[in-house]
Parts: structure tokens; C-alpha cells; sequence
């Protein structure tokens, strides 16, 4: 297989295994660069030190990012029990220093559980979140505390997995932007001491949640060999859980051109369009009998 030319149109999802020690930003444009993809974008990020699922969204998937980054999650976290750090990961510098009770594990799992269902968050001041057109972590940088409010969050559930002197290992599986972080800084609060996370590894994205996921040194490596395309899942992989509709080449042209076209009797709500051929071609809303188009996906070929 020849190379692709550099900027050329590409789509898919890469459902990249991020290692520690690098951006989300950073690990996205090492996969842009192996693929020479002219457009992609992840869906939510992951901090440096932590590792596990990121999803890459190549050329037109890129319009089904917004609708990923509502999707449940799970991660394996590890928190040190003790100390707390500006971050509250291994990044930051120490704040504090506590004393750590006890640490009880029927109580433990009590507290745990505690947390289990729906509840309230202070997003930290090392995120992404915007406060006046700025990302709130620039403001901590700078030594700038601005008030949050708390934000709903879900915890679909928590189990604990081990406990190793101050070290407390839990999966977590929760709904949209809900920062583990915090909820290990919530859960040493209500066992009376503060705590940082050492270890953060997510182990799925809704719907991808039984897919493997490929590492950065596998996706270089596809790359030289020319065997990329074996990497990349549908650019409506993100999407699977919808229901497909299937158009014929004049209804998907009408789309593409902003006109709605009948349903033939699909049921109200969104949908992922397919042509005669299976692919992808862009998400509609089904609504009063018709389809109208809310993301059309752009081909090159005719």
C-alpha cells in the first residue's frame, strides 16, 4: 500500500491506549501525523499522567465527538491517602500533609458507596472548564482561584479493589464530567483525612466498552508498514447504540444539501445515516415523518 499524501481525508476512530507522560493534545497529533489525517480531534481529554482509553475522532468522525464526550465511563484509580497537592495528582506540589485514620474496610466500602448515585461535583481549578473564555487551569498557573459552582454528576457505581497502606485502588463507572480527582479528594474527605490520586488508568468509553484498544508505538509502527487501516473503526463507531437508516444515493443528496427527506416510518429521534453500501454518511433527526440532517458527512468521491 502507498503512503498517503500528508493532509489527505481520513476517517475513523482510533481507540488509542494513551500513555502516561503526554498531553491528550500530544498523543492525538502523534496519530494526525502517522495517519496524515487533514482533520482530528479527541473526545475529552485525559491528564497527563493518566493513561487508558482516548478516542480519536479522524476526518468526518470529528462530528460525532460532542456526542461521545456525553458518554459513561470507567476508570481504575489509585489514591494516596494523606497528602493533598495543588493538582490533586502527582503533578502538583504538596499542600498538605494529614494524618490518616484507621483505614477500616467495611468502612471504606461504606463510604464508597456512599457516593453511589446522583450527586454534585466543584469541577477543580486544574481543568479544562472555560471561565471567561479561558481554561481554568491558566487561571491556577497564575496563582488565580475563581469560585466554581457545583455541577450534577452520576456514579452508575464504585468498587473497591484494594488497600495497600495509605494507597486505596477503586474502579469507578460514571456518566459525563465527573473528575476523578475530585471524587478521590470527596472520598478522603468523608473518611476524614485529604488524598491525591497517583494512579488514573480508563478502561472504556461507552459504547466501546468491549473493543480493543491499540497503543502509540503499534500505531508509528502501522504506519511504516502501511497497515493503518486495520487500526481505524467506522467514523460512526461512536454511535453504535443508535439505530440505522439506510438512503439511497438521491435522499443522501438531498441531505447533504440541507433538505429533509421522508422517514419511511423510522422512529422519532436521532439516527445514523448509512448509504446502500453500509458506510457512514452523517447523523439525522427523525421528526413529524421526515429525516432532516444534523451532521453530513463530506466525501471526496462522488
Amino acid at each position: 500500500m502507498s503512503r498517503r499524501r500528508r493532509g489527505e481525508a481520513i476517517d475513523g476512530v482510533v481507540l488509542l491506549d494513551k500513555p502516561a507522560g503526554l498531553s491528550s493534545n500530544q498523543a492525538l497529533q502523534r496519530v494526525r501525523r502517522a495517519f496524515n489525517a487533514r482533520k482530528a480531534g479527541h473526545t475529552g481529554t485525559l491528564d497527563p499522567f493518566a493513561t487508558g482509553m482516548l478516542p480519536l475522532c479522524l476526518g468526518e468522525a470529528t462530528k460525532t465527538s460532542a456526542f461521545i464526550l456525553d458518554a459513561g465511563k470507567a476508570y481504575r484509580a489509585t489514591a494516596r491517602l494523606g497528602i493533598a497537592t495543588s493538582t490533586g495528582d502527582p503533578e502538583g506540589e504538596v499542600l498538605l500533609e494529614q494524618d490518616v485514620p484507621p483505614v477500616d474496610e467495611a468502612r471504606l466500602r461504606d463510604v464508597l458507596d456512599s457516593f453511589v448515585g446522583l450527586g454534585e461535583q466543584v469541577p477543580p481549578m486544574y481543568s479544562a472548564i472555560k471561565h471567561q473564555g479561558r481554561p481554568l487551569y491558566e487561571y491556577a498557573r497564575r496563582g488565580i482561584e475563581i469560585e466554581r459552582q457545583p455541577r450534577p454528576v452520576e456514579i452508575h457505581a464504585i468498587e473497591l479493589l484494594s488497600i495497600d497502606g495509605p494507597d486505596i485502588r477503586f474502579e469507578v463507572t460514571c456518566g459525563k464530567g465527573t473528575y476523578i480527582r475530585t471524587l478521590a479528594e470527596d472520598i478522603a474527605r468523608a473518611f476524614g483525612t485529604v488524598a491525591h490520586l497517583v494512579a488514573l488508568r480508563r478502561q472504556w468509553v461507552h459504547p466501546f466498552g468491549s473493543q480493543s484498544m491499540v497503543t502509540l508505538e503499534q500505531v508509528e509502527q502501522a504506519s511504516e508498514n502501511g497497515e493503518l487501516d486495520s487500526l481505524r473503526l467506522p467514523a460512526d463507531a461512536g454511535l453504535a447504540d443508535w439505530p440505522v437508516v439506510t438512503l439511497g444515493a438521491e435522499a443522501l443528496q438531498r441531505l447533504a444539501h440541507g433538505n429533509p427527506v421522508d422517514s419511511n416510518g423510522s422512529e422519532k429521534g436521532l439516527v445514523r445515516l448509512h448509504d446502500s453500501e453500509g458506510t457512514a454518511r452523517g447523523i439525522g433527526e427523525c421528526l413529524d415523518g421526515q429525516i432532516r440532517p444534523r451532521r453530513v458527512f463530506v466525501r471526496d468521491d462522488p
